[in-house]
């Protein structure tokens, strides 16, 4: 356990930055699973609107450095080209 005010401080926003990342990636896996179940579906209308909110959330949180740039590019890559390939669209 940290014993100088310094340390205890770096403790304290360590907690906080580790809640903070963890409740942003939970948001992330949300918005991903919530294309990738309308997707299953074959429901195009259901997965460009899950997609459109998915992108802004996704770019978002690459923003605030939570996940690495590439990283969230790709799952944006990889979601629209899912979304992409289902019929109709």
């Amino acid at each position: 356990m940290a014993r100088h005010l310094s340390a205890m401080k770096r403790a304290r926003q360590n907690e906080k930055r580790r809640q903070r990342n963890q409740s942003r990636k939970t948001r992330v896996k949300s918005v991903v699973r919530d294309v990738r179940q309308a997707v299953a579906a074959n429901n195009l209308e259901e997965a460009q609107k899950a997609l459109q909110k998915a992108v802004p959330v996704i770019a978002r949180v690459a923003g605030k450095g939570t996940l690495h740039w590439r990283t969230a590019a790709r799952k944006i890559s990889r979601l629209t080209k899912q979304v992409k390939a289902l019929p109709g669209a």
